[in-house]
């Protein structure tokens, strides 16, 4: 008699629960509140476009980031200079097209909340939908805390932290290979220092920095000014959070796309994400005629 033989593996799609319904709301509340932080904070900064560091700014001291409009003879082009740094951005950066008519303007209407020149307008929607996103912000943070979802979903173990199994998850990263099977019903190690960078670090540092710019805030909070080094320096580094945080949405965006944008935007939407299950069937054993 020969011996027992397997039959080949049965590959099934399971539903598996990835995300809750507070993980979920709170995802999308935030990317609604940061889309329109994002365009109206930019229509804030054309109001002056430009970052200094320091406690006064303005023409007291040269900036560290600046884009205007600067005319050569018959020629009025957008100049962007960063530092010591110039580059010409005519057309989207210091001058654009406003009705037609070159106009100088930090960024560009068509990314900025409201697209006309209205400061008072801008800062109105920034500050609702900045309190309403610090108050999402601690709902999620007063979750996760309660439901161990950081330490059960996002703290990373000390063996993944481990710099070769850093290196193998980065290389695969890089190759484009992403977790199939068990490994894809939790986080892998770079989402979860990802995630936890800027849930800790960036969204924090944003917050701060934007409540030392209010001269209200910061008569009750002082110490604010001391943190951050006064209220031009806190303005540039909340305007470098922000690009870090945009820099990471791009990322997470693409990485969803490759990764299975369907199956992705399921599991955001219902908290059920589909992997693949090999479930190996009972051996045939085969009779000798």
């Amino acid at each position: 008699m020969d011996k027992p033989r397997h039959m080949p593996l049965a590959r099934t799609r399971l539903l598996v629960r990835r995300h809750s319904l507070t993980v979920r709301l709170s995802h999308w509340l935030n990317v609604l509140c940061m889309t329109i932080l994002l365009f109206s904070g930019l229509q804030i900064f054309n109001a002056h476009p430009a970052l200094y560091w320091g406690q006064y700014g303005a023409d007291g001291d040269p900036s560290i980031v600046s884009m205007q409009a600067v005319e050569n003879g018959d020629v009025t082009k957008g100049i962007t200079r960063i530092g010591p740094l110039s580059f010409d951005t005519t057309g989207v950066l210091g001058l654009s097209n406003v009705d037609g008519e070159p106009t100088e303007r930090g960024f560009p209407a068509w990314i900025t909340l409201p697209s006309y020149q209205d400061l008072a307008t801008g800062r109105r929607w920034h500050f609702f939908f900045a309190w309403l996103f610090v108050i999402n912000g601690l709902v999620y943070l007063a979750y996760g805390l309660v439901s161990r979802h950081f330490r059960r979903d996002l703290l990373p173990r000390p063996a993944e932290l481990a710099p070769a199994h850093l290196g193998h998850e980065i290389a695969d990263h890089a190759r484009l290979r992403f977790p199939k099977g068990e490994k894809a019903r939790h986080y892998n190690t770079l989402q979860k220092l990802a995630y936890l960078g800027v849930i800790f670090v960036a969204l924090p540092l944003m917050i701060g920095t934007g409540l030392t710019m209010s001269p209200g805030f910061d008569a009750a909070a002082p110490w604010l000014l001391d943190l951050f080094g006064g209220r031009q320096s806190a303005r540039s580094l909340h305007f470098i959070a922000a690009g870090a945080l945009v820099a990471f949405v791009l990322i997470h965006v693409v990485m969803v796309l490759l990764s299975g944008v369907l199956n992705n935007m399921r599991s955001m939407i219902t908290g059920r994400y589909a992997i693949d299950d090999e479930a190996q069937t009972a051996p045939a054993k085969e009779l000798v005629p």
